[in-house]
Order: structure tokens, then sequence, then C-alpha cells
């Protein structure tokens, strides 16, 4: 991809190793100066890495505050916007893709944030190997793929197995937020988790979704398909287990 203003730069993306679930396919291409800049120059900076183990939330952002993980934040827009709101509370972002990844570090650091770090991984690495247990208050899915296609339901990255990694790195009632324009996708989600032991609904009575919350910030492209007639769709559950064994 070319930026208007700046020439694209190549970095290569080598991808993260294979898990249970696949629930992405890794885009090649070329990025934007900003974006390399924000991959060369800040990643070492605000960028984590499962090399260094288990994560100490405390340290890494020398204060105790809510803390809140969003998996497969795209091109950042959304989470950059919940960090700058929030100044209060403390995010960790985790995309596959270089391009995203690069553009979220490059306008953290220019925006001065230091409430947010950044993972380039393999979101199922990043719970298994690096969120300790009970540590989280949030966790954010926002629009994954939805894998549309009958033989790739299972790719799908709401799954049973799935779930016992969220809980485990969630704080008892901590909350698991997803959301989803494919509304297939959305009922996907909500058998999943209305069978799922670990987790209780808080939507409604009558209801299994809940009204798009004043956080989550609404998207340029929530607000296109909005104008277009689409519809949105986000489901909140909160963890119903108790303290998880590392």
């Amino acid at each position: 991809m070319n930026d208007s203003n700046g020439t694209g730069t190549d970095i290569p993306d080598t991808g993260a190793p294979r898990r249970e679930i696949k629930s992405y396919v890794l885009r090649g291409g070329r990025m934007t100066v900003a974006q390399a800049r924000g991959v060369e120059e800040v990643f070492p900076r605000l960028g984590l890495e499962l090399a260094q183990g288990r994560l100490d939330l405390k340290a890494l952002f020398g204060r105790e505050a809510p803390c809140v993980v969003e998996i497969g934040f795209g091109m950042g827009g959304s989470l950059l916007d919940q960090a700058m709101a929030h100044p209060d509370t403390d995010f960790i972002g985790i995309e596959v893709h270089v391009a995203g990844v690069g553009k979220l570090l490059d306008e953290a650091d220019k925006a001065g944030l230091t409430n947010l770090r950044v993972f380039r991984e393999d979101a199922l690495r990043v719970l298994d190997e690096a969120l300790p247990a009970d540590s989280i208050d949030t966790l954010q899915l926002f629009f994954p793929d939805p894998w549309p296609k009958k033989k790739h339901h299972k790719r799908r990255i709401v799954q049973p197995e799935f779930l016992a990694r969220v809980a485990r790195v969630l704080k008892p009632e901590g909350r698991f937020h997803m959301a989803t324009d494919w509304e297939a996708y959305a009922e996907h989600m909500a058998e999943v988790m209305e069978a799922s032991p670990l987790f209780a609904n808080t939507a409604p009575e009558g209801s299994v979704y809940v009204p798009r919350p004043e956080f989550r910030p609404l998207t340029k492209f929530e607000q296109r398909g909005e104008r277009l007639g689409h519809g949105v769709w986000d489901l909140i559950y909160v963890n119903q287990t108790g303290t998880q064994p590392e």
C-alpha cells in the first residue's frame, strides 16, 4: 500500500505459527513511510514480544489500572480513539498485519500515548503465553473475519476452545465484548457463547445482543454501513469462572 504523500517501504511479513484456529490470512504489500516508522522506530518502545514471557502489567505500564485487550485491531483507529479517550485505562492491541501495527504505533507515538502497547502476533499465542491468568478487565473482538463460506466456518475465532483461553485471562466478572456486521456470524457467536458455562450474557431479557456501548467508537466503516442499511451486532458476556491456574 502506498501513501499519497510518500513512498511505500517494503517490510518482511513473516507471519505467526499455525495454531488450532487459523482465523486470518496474512496479506503482503508495501507500507507507507509512517507505517514503516511505526514498525522500525516505535515498536522497540511500545511493542511487545512473546520472548518477554508472561507480562507483569503493573511493571509494564508503571501503575495499577484497568486493562483492555483488543484482538485484531486492523488499522488501529478504534483502539487509538479508546486509548486517547480513557487515559486511566491501559490498552494492549494484538494484530498480525504489519501495516496496521505500524500505523497504530506511529499515531500513538505522535499523540504521546503512554497507556498503549502492541503485539504483532497470533492472538492465541498471546493468550496462551503472554497474558497472566485473571489479569484483564475486558477483551474486545471487533469485526473479526466472518469466514462466510460454510467450509471455512472452522476458521472463525469464536469457538469453545477459544472461550477457555479468554476465560483464563479475564478477571472474574471481566467482560468479553464482540461486535460484527455479519448477522450469520453474530448468530454463530451467540450460539457458542450461550452454550458455554464460562460466560453469562449481559443483554436485556429477551435478547442476546446489546445496543452499541458509547465506549466502542463508531468506525468510518460502520458509519458507511449504517447509511447503506447494514446492521451491526454487539455481544457482551461476563466471565463466570473463578481464579484460573497458570
